[in-house]
C-alpha cells in the first residue's frame, strides 16, 4: 500500500461511532445499523461486553488519526479436531475511499497472525451470499467454501 503506513489496533471507545459507520457504510448495513449520535445504547453495551472478553478482539485500522477498517476475531475453543481452537472473523470492513489499495488484505492477514499466535488451528469467516466481490476476495486470500452456513434469526 502507497502512502501512509496503516496502523492495526484493538479497538477503544472513541472508535465506536467510526466503527459504526463503517458497518453502515454497505448493501445491507444501511438497513440494520443505526448511525445516530451518541451511539445507540445497544452499541455500548455490545463493546464493553467485547473489552471485557478475552476471546474477543476488535480491531480497527488506522491512517493518518482515520479509522479506514475493522473487523472482529472471536477465539473460539472446541472439542473437535483434538480440542482445535478456531478464529472466527467478522464484521470486516474498509472504507469506501480506502478500497482496493490492499488495505483489507493487510487485515486479514494481521487477524491470521492473531488466530496464530494464540494457537489457533483454523480461522473460519461466513460472508453474506449477497456480496460476491466479498467471496471472491476471500477466495483470493486462500478461503475455501468448504460449509454450507446457516442463519437463523431470533426475534427481539
Amino acid at each position: 500500500m502507497d502512502g501512509p503506513e496503516p496502523v492495526i489496533r484493538a479497538a477503544k471507545g472513541d472508535d465506536l461511532s467510526a466503527i459504526i459507520a463503517l458497518l453502515a457504510d454497505d448493501l445491507l448495513g444501511k438497513s440494520r445499523e443505526d448511525i445516530s449520535v451518541p451511539p445507540n445504547q445497544k452499541y455500548l453495551c455490545a463493546f464493553a461486553a467485547i473489552e471485557r472478553d478475552q476471546n474477543q478482539l476488535l480491531a480497527v485500522v488506522e491512517i493518518e488519526n482515520t479509522i479506514a477498517g475493522c473487523l472482529q476475531v472471536s477465539f473460539i475453543p472446541g472439542l473437535s479436531r483434538l480440542g482445535m481452537w478456531r478464529a472466527q472473523i467478522e464484521s470486516v470492513r474498509i472504507e469506501a475511499r480506502f478500497r482496493d489499495h490492499g488495505l483489507g488484505q493487510l487485515m486479514i492477514e494481521w487477524a491470521i497472525g492473531e488466530a496464530g499466535k494464540r494457537g489457533c488451528g483454523l480461522v473460519q469467516l461466513t460472508s453474506d451470499k449477497k456480496r460476491p466481490e466479498a467471496i471472491h476476495f476471500y477466495q483470493k486470500l486462500g478461503f475455501i467454501a468448504s460449509h454450507e452456513g446457516m442463519k437463523l434469526s431470533l426475534p427481539e
